[in-house]
């Protein structure tokens, strides 16, 4: 956890949303607790002017044809056509969706940058610092940390606005691998911190 209450720059700083999809919060223990947590992000970001973007994973019909057969993680969402870009429970939770000025980046692999423009948005609009939240705490979550620390990024996590199906596995993430590249925290202390930013 990070010791202390983490100080941000409003405008160079981005909360990153990530699968907050109906089938993938369905595999959650409690996807209610989540949703809740990441509107409170979300309310804490808007009132202090921190820019909020979308992450979701949707594919096209192209996208199926174009994972080859021996990708463990999508050949299967491929052939089952799982998780349909044009199927609305695969948009952004009804809950979290914002404004048309709030962009919503969709991917087609397991981290936020890989297979979008995301990198580029952030950097054209001079941001920096990226408050994480999402589902999978081993799928988006870790790839995004592990590449957005290779581009630089300061990075926060959202432990409490974090989870995944598997319990041992998102707390040893939290507790001892996530902290090597990203400052811990809940979403009480980015609620403080977004106050002062």
């Amino acid at each position: 956890m990070a010791s202390q209450t983490p100080t941000l720059v409003s405008d160079r700083t981005a909360l990153l949303l990530m699968d907050f999809q109906k089938p993938l919060l369905a595999a959650l223990p409690e996807p209610d607790r989540i949703l809740g947590g990441a509107r409170r992000a979300q309310r804490a970001a808007r009132a202090a002017g921190i820019r909020e973007i979308h992450v979701r994973v949707a594919f096209t019909p192209e996208d199926y044809a174009a994972v080859p057969s021996h990708n463990k993680a999508f050949a299967s969402v491929a052939e089952n056509r799982a998780l349909a870009a044009a199927d609305p429970d695969n948009d952004v939770h009804p809950l979290l969706r914002s404004d048309a000025d709030t962009p919503t980046i969709t991917k087609i692999r397991v981290g936020a940058f890989s297979t979008t423009s995301l990198d580029s948005l952030l950097r054209e609009q001079g941001i920096d610092t990226l408050i994480l939240a999402g589902i999978f705490t081993s799928g988006v979550v870790l790839s995004t940390v592990r590449d957005a620390a290779d581009r630089d990024y300061r990075l926060l996590v959202l432990s409490d606005v974090c989870d995944d199906p598997d319990p041992t596995l998102h707390h040893t993430l939290m507790a001892s691998v996530l902290p090597t590249q990203a400052d811990i925290l809940d979403v009480a202390a980015f609620e403080i911190a977004a106050r002062t930013a």
